[in-house]
């Protein structure tokens, strides 16, 4: 018996697009070209349509059409003792990326005064409403859209004299060093929390992800000590699954065999 008209059409696609033929974020054909070509139903067209997006193949964009979604070439994390679940501060990225022949980029932050609540209170073990410095930052790989991530600062070491962290500007070799050699506050450790979400609104049009929840994001969310074990900074970061992978070796693993 052979398969419904909708499902021939997109296997006829599928393999249009696996070949080149429609290439990766290339738009497909309108609705009435498709109907037009395979001489079927609007709603036989429209089902083909949801099997490729259900297999994520394409995907449809309000008031633009479909496309074929672009292939991502995943980067890999080796998760290390001195960074963690993440590549550090932005120098720390940079020269991780570029051994791997990428192209890292950074946006210049977006800084904030904004008052702390929730969990963000809780980690820096300030009270609700007690103010805060964010400093929030996109990162690329390659000219794609790879991570978000935000640190919480409290404002108590803008008045010892941290000043800076105030500024729109990249600190390349990070706000932790700029605060050991301007306070002599240094961070001695932190702790990872790792938890696997759907992406939320901003996520999804930054990474330009459906927001069906199809593809997840990873939220590390650490929070850094001091020597005296105070809460230093809460860096909450977002990866979505698609492009990130995290590889841990514990023991004497060969170079060779870490990625």
């Amino acid at each position: 018996m052979p398969d419904p008209m909708y499902r021939q059409i997109a296997e006829d696609l599928r393999q249009k697009i696996e070949s080149g033929v429609l290439g990766r974020g290339t738009q497909l054909p309108t609705e009435l070209e498709l109907r037009e070509e395979y001489d079927a139903s609007r709603t036989t067209i429209r089902d083909a349509i949801r099997l490729l997006i259900t297999r994520g193949l394409v995907e449809t964009r309000a008031g633009q059409g479909t496309f074929v979604v672009e292939q991502i070439d995943p980067f890999v994390i080796i998760v290390k003792p001195e960074t963690g679940f993440g590549l550090g501060e932005s120098a720390g990225y940079a020269a991780d990326v570029t051994a791997g022949s990428r192209r890292p980029r950074v946006s210049m932050p977006r800084v904030e005064v904004q008052q702390a609540t929730g969990v963000i209170a809780s980690e820096l073990l300030l009270a609700d409403g007690s103010v805060v410095v964010s400093r929030h930052q996109q990162r690329f790989i390659d000219d794609t859209p790879w991570s978000l991530q935000t640190s919480f600062y409290p404002m108590s070491l803008v008045e010892q004299g941290a000043t800076h962290i105030l500024q729109a500007v990249d600190m390349p070799n990070g706000v932790v060093s700029y605060l050991a050699e301007v306070l002599g506050v240094k961070q001695v450790g932190w702790r990872d929390k790792i938890t696997v979400r759907t992406p939320e609104v901003n996520e999804t049009g930054f990474f330009k992800i459906l927001e069906d929840g199809r593809i997840p994001v990873f939220e590390t969310f650490r929070t850094s000590f001091d020597e005296s074990g105070t809460p230093l900074r809460v860096t909450i970061t977002v990866y979505p699954a698609d492009r990130n992978q995290f590889v841990v070796s514990f023991g004497d693993v060969p170079a060779s065999a870490s990625a």
